[in-house]
């Protein structure tokens, strides 16, 4: 019994004062006290073990959280890697993809400076011998001959100025082309943007196979003007869906019997209210519905390894839609060709 409880008792018992009814009462009281204090011991001990245990388990757990915490960082730092280093791949990636398509250009590019080259050349080596012609002539005292002599010197020149700013006009796309885009909106011909590309992609692909031939129809809308558009952009965009057509009636015609089968290729643009249609059309084969919708996914191509990025139609739908709120879209139909078409606000 508890000591205090005790000395209460043995009071009590002593106490003559106190009947023993009462004095049996009491005890009962005391007895009852006794064992309830007895249960709180028990409960406040077991309180107190259950305090401890908690503790320890609370202590054991702050380390573990600590260790997880840990590892959640160290494994943030690594996904933060990847995601540079990704970040970087990808930087490199559409660099690589920037010069594919430049590599096509190249050929064709050689091709169209070397025409107005040598319109250049030609003109002047006649305008050399028409001012030798001038010379003899004045001694002559001919000078009516001479003025004559003078206008068609005149007119050379004015040539040579023609074909010499067509040429610096090529070197300039093709800069704008390999050059990193700024970004900026210019007001642009999408006409003869367009064109010129066609006929870039054209030329690069004879230059690197002689057997490469394919007909080409354009139907250009004159009520477009100039629009606002980024024309390095856009002209990567109108490059790369050319020369995937290109590719694609190259490889029908390949499987098709000599004679059975002409490869064409139309690009054509319309103006249509608030916005400007440019669609490039082959009569290839068509695309699978099962690749359909493949197709603006980046890394995936059809073309044997070695022959294609996967990244040409990723960009151009990136280009089109985010860089210039736009649509691209395809209609196919198996044997028959595709047509792919852009839609730009204006």
């Amino acid at each position: 019994m508890n000591q205090q409880l005790q000395t209460i008792l043995d009071f009590i018992q002593q106490n003559e004062k106190i009947t023993a009814e009462e004095k049996e009462m009491l005890f009962k009281i005391i007895k009852k006290a006794d064992s309830d204090l007895t249960i709180a011991e028990f409960k406040l001990e077991r309180t107190e073990k259950v305090k401890r245990t908690t503790a320890i388990l609370l202590e054991e757990t702050i380390e573990e959280l600590e260790q997880k915490r840990k590892s959640v960082e160290e494994t943030n730092n690594a996904l933060q890697q990847s995601l540079d280093d990704l970040k970087a791949a990808q930087t490199q990636l559409v660099q690589s993809e920037k010069m594919a398509s430049l590599g096509e250009l190249t050929a064709g590019i050689a091709h169209e400076i070397q025409n107005p080259l040598n319109f250049v050349n030609n003109f002047s080596e006649v305008s050399k011998e028409l001012l030798d012609e001038m010379k003899e002539e004045i001694e002559k005292g001919n000078y009516d001959e001479v003025k004559d002599i003078a206008k068609d010197v005149i007119q050379n020149l004015e040539k040579i100025n023609h074909h010499g700013k067509r040429a610096d006009g090529i070197v300039k796309g093709m800069l704008q082309h390999s050059r990193t885009s700024s970004g900026q909106k210019e007001l642009t011909d999408i006409n003869a943007l367009a064109d010129e590309y066609l006929r870039l992609a054209y030329h690069g692909l004879r230059a690197k196979d002689k057997t490469f031939n394919a007909a080409m129809k354009t139907d250009y809308d004159e009520a477009i003007g100039l629009i606002k558009i980024i024309p390095q952009d856009i002209g990567r965009v109108i490059l790369n869906l050319i020369t995937n057509a290109f590719y694609v009636v190259t490889e029908k015609k390949k499987q098709s019997a000599e004679g059975s089968y002409e490869p064409v290729v139309s690009v054509s643009t319309k103006n249509e209210k608030d916005k400007v249609v440019v669609r490039v059309k082959d009569n290839g084969n068509g695309i699978p519905d099962k690749i359909l919708e493949k197709i603006f996914q980046p890394f995936f191509t059809t073309k044997p390894t070695g022959q294609g990025t996967g990244l040409g139609l990723s960009l151009s739908y990136d280009i089109i839609t985010k860089g210039h709120g736009g649509e691209l879209k395809v209609i196919t139909k198996d044997g028959e060709g595709s047509e792919f078409i852009i839609h730009l606000p204006v």
